[in-house]
């Protein structure tokens, strides 16, 4: 079953997490820190790092929200990061946020659809992606898109929301994202919808070896997760 933001809706999985980002895009930095407890910077770091060596001058940033992926991508000195999402409201303010830092002529955000990119293929040394690809419509199609858009030899690095195994982090993390989160998002963000969404979907995501097994039938391969935090995030890398 396809988990979605607003069940009382008939609109397509799509079109409620364009609707959702867009109800929730003026708080939603405060909230993915506040929420997080600013561990969201530190996971964004290591994924990035991972990329150093490698020095990827073109990088495309899938469902890149208000740019924070992008914005740390900027750290590998590339000529050019590409940002797609489908949310305006998210845009708006990444685009806001750039040109604060003076770097609209490095990063550029792009209305699109994550599942079918209006890119040519084989045209990213590294694409990327952060809390994104588990509100993809269908995962599998998101992931060959990635695939197809990364040149050949260069890599895939995906940072996403996991499920704890062990005791007592496990229960105390379900306690958390099942209880409080949702309550405080809907405070903030006037959302009730939102953050209720959030938790459904990270448990209904194919985390782990699951997710590995699907990034390789995206086209990847020499694929590894490197778990972050007692596993509540994920760093996912492939190569093309």
């Amino acid at each position: 079953m396809t988990v979605v933001p607003y069940k009382d809706k008939t609109a397509t999985k799509r079109e409620q997490i364009a609707e959702m980002f867009d109800n929730v895009s003026s708080n939603y930095d405060f909230l993915n820190h506040f929420l997080s407890a600013g561990i969201d910077f530190y996971w964004r770091k290591r994924a990035i790092k991972l990329l150093r060596a490698e020095k990827p001058q073109t990088i495309l940033d899938i469902a890149t929200g208000t740019g924070d992926f992008a914005i740390e991508a900027l750290k590998l000195n590339p000529t050019k990061i590409i940002g797609v999402d489908i949310s305006e409201g998210m845009l708006a303010v990444g685009r806001e946020k750039i040109k604060k830092l003076g770097m609209k002529n490095v990063i550029e955000l792009r209305t699109g659809d994550s599942t079918n990119l209006l890119l040519e293929s084989n045209s990213f040394d590294a694409v990327i992606a952060s809390f994104g690809v588990r509100n993809f419509e269908n995962l599998l199609a998101g992931l060959t898109e990635m695939c197809r858009v990364t040149k050949s030899g260069g890599t895939c690095v995906v940072l996403e929301f996991s499920k704890p195994k062990t005791f007592p982090f496990k229960q105390l993390y379900n306690f958390y994202f099942r209880y409080i989160l949702p309550v405080i998002g809907r405070i903030v963000s006037k959302d009730a919808s939102a953050y209720t969404y959030l938790p459904e979907s990270v448990q209904a995501f194919p985390d782990g070896n699951d997710f590995l097994k699907v990034y390789e039938q995206a086209g990847f391969k020499n694929t590894k997760c490197i778990p972050l935090t007692f596993g509540i995030c994920s760093i996912y890398v492939g190569k093309k």
